[in-house]
Formats: C-alpha cells, sequence, structure tokens
C-alpha cells in the first residue's frame, strides 16, 4: 500500500502569514509526506507532521521562533 495523493494547497508563511502555493503529497492513509512551494519567494519548512512554508527573506532563527510558537517543540524520533 504505498499509493500517494498529491493536491495544490494555499498555505502561509509561518512567520509573517504570506500566501504560497504548495503542492502536498500524503499517504493513502492521509499522512502527510512531503511538499513543494510552487510559489516564487518561498521556501519549504522541514517538519514531520504538516507540510509548513517560510518567505525566503526570513531568517532560519525566525522561522525556528515561529515553528516553535505555533507547534512547540519538534520531536524527529515520531
Amino acid at each position: 500500500m504505498n499509493e500517494k495523493h498529491t493536491k495544490g494547497e494555499m498555505h502561509g508563511c509561518i512567520v509573517c502569514g504570506r500566501l504560497y502555493q504548495l503542492y502536498v503529497v500524503n499517504d493513502a492513509r492521509g499522512k502527510f509526506v512531503d511538499c513543494k512551494v510552487m510559489t516564487d519567494g518561498g521556501r519549504h519548512v522541514p517538519n514531520l507532521h504538516h507540510p509548513l512554508v517560510a518567505c525566503e527573506k526570513h531568517s532560519n532563527a525566525e522561522v525556528e521562533a515561529a515553528v516553535l510558537r505555533a507547534y512547540g517543540p519538534q520531536d524527529d524520533d515520531e
């Protein structure tokens, strides 16, 4: 059961909220697998459970602080 589903979604920058178009890949059970940012000026923010995006202009420290604020500490072992 290795079927994957891809769909287009709009997501806001985790720091400032600017909207970006993403292609989001989920497995057959609906679990998030990966995403690709299709709008210029955005970058994918690695996360195991959610499709996240940030503006390229934001520093890594700003992005990390926003992820911590929104989702709490990230446990990569899950």
